[in-house]
């Protein structure tokens, strides 16, 4: 990182506890402001990045920081932890959750004659709440405190399914809410195991002490199968496109990227910094079969569907499929490439490039929805005319979950890649070279019809320039990721942990 940055005499500031309180706050105020808080979308928006800019540079100059809340140390207390990869998904959190409050302000104000609405009202709570969620995962440094803020997003994402109150909404919202229950039952049980076992749930201090025993093994597995449910990670996917289908477009796009981002980050905690050791050849190929199939399974029924929001839904299942692959791919960067840690870094990339094209696609696809009345694929023909600025957002998401370079879907798929051919594992490169192509399929359907002419009668809604350059600024970022890969990179080797280099149980 440019010695610029680390030169700026910035104050060791707790911006990991300012990241978790200022949203929550704001979900506090949006309650009592009623019909007038969409008002807080543009200053929540300036905050929440300016917060996340802060903490990457005080990462940068101190390296990873670690805060007690009320001055007890673990294991008395709670301990936050600011690293690179949590400083990074602070970022992409902040990015994401400022186009989905900013776009989201023309439809979840008051109505046309000045009166609050109720999924206004419950809306702008519900999502400051899950932005709080996601920031509480992305800093927290015990299993407990990782366990409330999955919680939180649990009640919070479940309700922005259902906000339309449809049926099909409220029954994506119930199996969802069943899933993500199962998810949690599991999870907690794995953690009351290892707090049995050793006394305390704090992360580095269980990394010190979590021998590769029947307990921790029993534990492990319980968290990453609650985990898996919660992430919508094949085969525990079922519940994913019906509800990200159903949500309002903004919803959509906040599960999309970022709350389906939070379980794996956990089980990135879990894995490599808690129990590496634990981790067999086969355990290892076990998972990285599933992301395989996840891949494969996801992009085929992608191709299948009919309204351009199951697209992109069957899509994230699809594209979360490459993260387990982290999994037999860690370790296997090879001497002789001058990066190390390729796959647990390709993955993170992966992950990041994937939020913000993810959140572009989603609001893209929105804003077509308001212009034509719904999503269906069959009346999208021409719509790239009338929203140009949205087609083309859609268009430049579109080259990052393809892999194409110079994105950073690009850079991460490389990372893993490269990863795969240096360890020997080609079979991984395969999978990834198919679910490359599958993607490609599968978007080409909407973008050929969103660039041909239109034929059909009736008159397309507005939607105004700035809207559309919403999804627009999020599509250009994921590729902005790619171009400038450089300073993201050095950024997430700040606290990673030796296992991301050495590999699972070696």
């Amino acid at each position: 990182m440019p010695a610029t940055l680390a030169d700026l005499g910035m104050p060791l500031v707790p911006w990991a506890a300012v990241s978790v309180v200022l949203p929550l706050t704001a979900a506090l105020v949006a309650a009592l402001l009623g019909r007038h808080a969409h008002h807080l979308a543009v200053p929540m928006a300036l905050a929440g990045i300016a917060v996340a800019a802060l903490a990457i540079l005080d990462v940068v100059r101190h390296g990873v920081i670690e805060t007690t809340i009320g001055g007890w140390t673990p294991p008395l207390g709670i301990a936050l932890r600011l690293d690179g990869l949590g400083s990074a998904f602070l970022a992409v959190i902040a990015l994401v959750g400022a186009g989905v409050t900013l776009f989201a302000r023309a439809g979840f104000g008051p109505d046309a004659e000045g009166r609050e609405t109720r999924r206004g009202y419950a809306f702008w709570p519900l999502v400051f709440c899950t932005i709080g969620g996601l920031a509480a995962i992305a800093v927290a440094g015990d299993l407990f405190n990782l366990y409330v803020g999955l919680e939180l997003l649990t009640v919070t994402a479940v309700a922005l399914v259902a906000l339309d109150g449809k049926p099909a909404a409220l029954a994506a919202a119930m199996r969802y809410l069943l899933f993500a229950l199962l998810g949690s039952l599991l999870y907690l049980l794995g953690a009351a195991i290892l707090y049995v076992a050793h006394g305390t749930l704090d992360i580095r201090l269980l990394s010190r002490s979590a021998d590769p025993e029947t307990a921790t093994l029993a534990a492990v597995v319980l968290m990453t199968a609650g985990l898996m449910a919660k992430a919508a990670l094949f085969p525990l996917h079922g519940w994913l496109p019906p509800a990200h289908g159903s949500a309002p477009a903004p919803a959509s796009a906040l599960l999309s990227a970022l709350v389906v981002k939070a379980p794996f980050i956990i089980m990135l905690r879990l894995w490599f910094e808690v129990a590496p050791e634990i981790a067999t050849s086969v355990v290892a190929q076990g998972l990285g079969a599933l992301g395989a199939a996840g891949i494969l399974v996801g992009s085929l029924l992608a191709l299948r569907q009919h309204r351009l929001k199951l697209v992109i839904a069957y899509s994230t299942v699809a594209q979360l499929g490459y993260l387990m692959l982290v999994f037999p791919l860690a370790g296997g960067s090879g001497e002789q490439q001058p990066w190390s840690a390729g796959a647990w870094t390709g993955v993170v990339f992966h992950a990041l490039s994937h939020a913000l094209a993810k959140g572009a696609m989603f609001i893209a696809a929105g804003a077509m929805a308001e212009a034509i009345g719904d999503d269906r694929m069959d009346r999208l023909d021409g719509v790239g005319q009338h929203l140009p600025i949205a087609a083309f957002a859609f268009g430049l998401a579109a080259v990052s979950l393809m892999g194409l370079p110079p994105s950073g879907g690009f850079t991460g798929k490389y990372l893993l890649l490269t990863s795969a051919f240096a360890s020997g594992q080609w079979w991984w490169a395969v999978v990834m070279i198919g679910g490359g192509l599958l993607a490609a399929g599968y978007l080409f359907r909407p973008l050929s019809r969103l660039l041909a002419k239109r034929e059909q009668p009736g008159a397309l809604l507005a939607v105004t320039r700035w809207r559309q350059a919403i999804a627009l600024g999020l599509a250009m970022l994921s590729v902005l990721l790619g171009l400038l890969s450089l300073g993201p990179y050095e950024l997430l080797q700040i606290g990673r942990p030796g296992s991301a280099v050495e590999g699972l149980s070696s």
